[in-house]
């Protein structure tokens, strides 16, 4: 019997991902989490965590987020397109019991179905305001 959990090849790893997932990409939000993605190119979605202590003071609170949001992105991740996530909780997130959270999650990966990962959100696009 396999494994339920998280594979290895669905998680952002590096900081030079996330870093580039801070740079250029698309983004949108809900009530407790904002979302930044960005075409990967691996034919597969991976996902990033950011919950900071601004979110809640307590690890307890913090990690139970973090599970929720790995669990609904596991149920979900074969319906989404390939593109990196970065999945960040907003302070509004830790009063809410976890249905609710997963409620809001669903609703985010339905937005993710429908966005468009066009030639503009590719890794290596550097358009700008500023020349460098």
């Amino acid at each position: 019997m396999r494994a339920a959990g998280l594979p290895r090849e669905a998680r952002l790893r590096r900081a030079g991902d996330f870093a580039a997932l801070r740079h250029a990409s698309g983004r949108f939000g809900g009530r407790c989490f904002s979302v930044r993605y960005q075409a990967n190119g691996l034919g597969h979605p991976r996902l990033g965590l950011a919950i900071s202590k601004r979110v809640s003071k307590r690890a307890v609170e913090r990690n139970r987020i973090k599970r929720l949001v790995r669990e609904s992105f596991r149920r979900a991740r074969l319906e989404l397109p390939p593109i990196d996530l970065m999945v960040m909780a907003r302070e509004q997130a830790s009063g809410l019991p976890g249905p609710e959270l997963l409620d809001e999650l669903q609703l985010l990966w339905k937005k993710l179905r429908t966005v468009k990962v066009d030639a503009a959100l590719k890794p290596g696009d550097t358009a700008g305001t500023i020349a460098r």
